[in-house]
């Protein structure tokens, strides 16, 4: 099976991580983009570092880049790359976007759907695109005929829909790794409905990892990657609270600056059922039984921004391909 690596931190060269990975047996570096590194440029630089791991964004977000500015540069890498550039999408935070980007967050899932499919045929559509959405109205530009597959991040069962009428993989980050093959049934249903094979449709879930010999520091990196994401974004505090009760606590610790008290709310259910967190040998174990649910087709492990260079750069060693 395929095992991918993340990069979520804005530090370090992206293009060094990508040597390395390769050099480990990764099969994918994919990088993040919030604030203080460009995605699309840093790769491109990757691309000429590496010479056969695949690369991609996951993800770049549907607010802040045109389907036309992504189209063209998703071709650009995959020319540049000679074929291993693959485009994740997704919709970010209210906080980002508007904040951010200074964008109203309107109805996110149309929005992605529109992108993504628009995207897909700038890139991929034969003759002149014409396309009149909701969102998006284009009219009387090539195709780039250039094949990228893209991606989407998508929590809620909206925005899973629209992957499963869009895109060709599937980024879940946030729901328990149980419940994964449920939270799937959405995505094939609405790939069903708009006369696709869900079969088709790659999972790449993140896996949030941290491998040390002192196991509590690796629970201690997780707790705050989940903090993170639930005091920052409803939509992932939604995916959280689905399951395990105490979001509410972990919000309002986060949101009134309080990082400590935000880790300390984050329960050991979640960790268990949302991370890899612990020694080497059990951070292994833990992952691979992620690699070998049904519905996994390329795990990837995601080192929490908040890493200590030790953690990251054990994580990183312990869940390679090539050491596992």
């Amino acid at each position: 099976m395929p095992t991918d690596l993340i990069t979520l931190s804005a530090d370090g060269s992206v293009s060094d991580l990508a040597v390395r990975a390769e050099a480990l047996g990764y099969d994918c570096l994919w990088t993040g983009e919030l604030w203080g590194r460009d995605s699309l440029v840093a790769l491109t630089a990757a691309a000429e570092a590496t010479e056969g791991i695949d690369l991609g964004t996951a993800i770049v977000n549907t607010y802040g880049r045109t389907p036309a500015t992504l189209a063209q540069a998703a071709a650009t890498i995959q020319r540049i790359s000679g074929g291993r550039f693959r485009l994740g999408l997704g919709t970010s935070t209210g906080k980002v976007v508007e904040d951010l980007h200074g964008m109203a967050f309107e109805n996110p899932p149309r929005r992605f759907h529109e992108t993504a499919e628009l995207t897909r045929r700038f890139l991929t559509g034969e003759g002149r695109i014409e396309y009149d959405g909701q969102v998006f109205s284009v009219a009387d530009f090539p195709s780039l005929e250039t094949d990228v597959p893209v991606y989407g991040a998508a929590l809620g069962p909206a925005m899973r829909r629209a992957v499963g009428r869009t895109v060709d993989g599937w980024l879940p980050h946030n729901i328990p790794f149980h419940d994964l093959g449920a939270a799937f049934e959405t995505v094939a249903e609405a790939a069903r409905e708009a006369d696709r094979d869900p079969a088709d449709i790659t999972v790449a879930p993140y896996v949030p990892s941290a491998v040390s010999e002192d196991p509590e520091e690796a629970v201690e990196t997780v707790r705050g990657h989940i903090a993170y994401y639930v005091g920052s974004g409803a939509g992932y505090r939604a995916a959280v609270a689905a399951h395990y009760e105490g979001t509410d606590e972990i919000a309002a610790a986060w949101q009134a600056g309080d990082r400590a008290g935000a880790r300390e709310a984050v329960t050991d259910e979640m960790v268990e059922g949302l991370a890899v967190a612990g020694t080497p040998d059990r951070a292994r174990e833990q992952f691979d039984d992620i690699a070998a649910l049904d519905v996994v087709d390329r795990p990837i492990v995601a080192v929490p921004g908040g890493a200590s260079d030790a953690v990251t750069d054990r994580t990183v060693e312990t869940l390679a391909p090539a050491r596992r």
